[in-house]
């Protein structure tokens, strides 16, 4: 299955070593996940993304883009393919506007729940649609969703509205498929795990693929010259604010201190930098 990385900061600050320095980076994990990568990081709030349908092991545009982004928030994406062909426009991750979203998982049977799973989205957004995976139809379901709370075009939408438009479009999801698995278990069933962010909103949804958070370390090498570093950088949060929030579909090795989330969970920040919490019912469970 897929790989995921989702990052967001209060700061500006460089990812490489979780996307290339690390011994288990995002670069050597895609020896196992061969079938294209992809980066998307917010300049002064626009996303800029690149994707590849090459190994990110073997791609130089990798290793460079991912050498210079420094941002608030990234989110990258290493795909083994399940359903669609191996092409840029079945690259993750996936933009509408300032949107932009990552899935590490499958439907199983796509192609006989297509239709329905279409029915959910508007057409006018049905549209730009552009590759054939069951992930970008997941994306366009939860912009539906969400549309019908607040403009897309709203930066500053919060971490609790969007929560909410992912437990609808996750439960609606699950009414026409059936429940996601709530461990792994053969890559070929259902799995909906996920990161969507719009720059400032960002959140994360454990659907049966693992799922990592970190949002403190151990000793953050820049305690001495960040200026906004403070106690929750380096350990838990007692206010529910914090100052950096990390999503990996594994441990990542370095400073930072890891916590697996749950299946069914979501969890999410915004501008504010406010952990929010939520829980997909999934089907089975409503």
């Amino acid at each position: 299955m897929c790989r995921l990385f989702g990052f967001r900061s209060v700061i500006q600050s460089q990812v490489h070593s979780s996307l290339v320095g690390a011994e288990n980076s995002f670069m050597t994990l895609s020896s196992d996940h061969p079938d294209g990568w992809g980066v998307a990081y917010y300049i002064e709030g626009s996303p800029h993304v690149m994707k590849s349908e090459s190994s990110a092991i073997n791609d130089h545009l990798f290793q460079k883009v991912s050498g210079l982004v420094a941002s608030q928030t990234v989110l990258a994406h290493l795909r083994k393919a399940t359903l669609g062909t191996v092409n840029v426009a079945n690259t993750h991750p996936f933009q509408y506007g300032k949107w932009v979203f990552a899935h590490n998982g499958n439907i199983n049977q796509f192609d006989s729940y297509r239709d329905e799973l279409l029915a959910l989205i508007p057409m006018g957004m049905r549209r730009f649609i552009l590759g054939n995976t069951d992930s970008e139809v997941i994306f366009f379901i939860i912009l539906a969703e969400l549309a019908r709370k607040v403009s897309l075009r709203e930066r500053s939408i919060t971490a609790t509205t969007l929560v909410a438009a992912i437990k609808i479009a996750v439960n609606k999801i699950c009414d026409i498929i059936g429940p996601y698995e709530r461990q792994h278990s053969k890559p070929s069933l259902t799995y909906l795990t996920f990161i969507i962010t719009n720059g400032e909103a960002m959140a994360a949804h454990h659907g049966g693929q693992p799922l990592w958070y970190s949002t403190y370390k151990n000793k953050c090498p820049d305690r001495e010259s960040c200026p906004s570093f403070n106690e929750v950088c380096e350990s838990p949060s007692r206010s529910g604010y914090v100052n950096h929030l990390l999503f990996s579909s594994e441990q990542i090795d370095g400073e930072n201190l890891w916590q697996e989330m749950l299946p069914g969970a979501i969890l999410a920040t915004d501008q504010t930098m406010m952990m929010t919490y939520g829980r997909s019912a999934g089907r089975d469970d409503a």
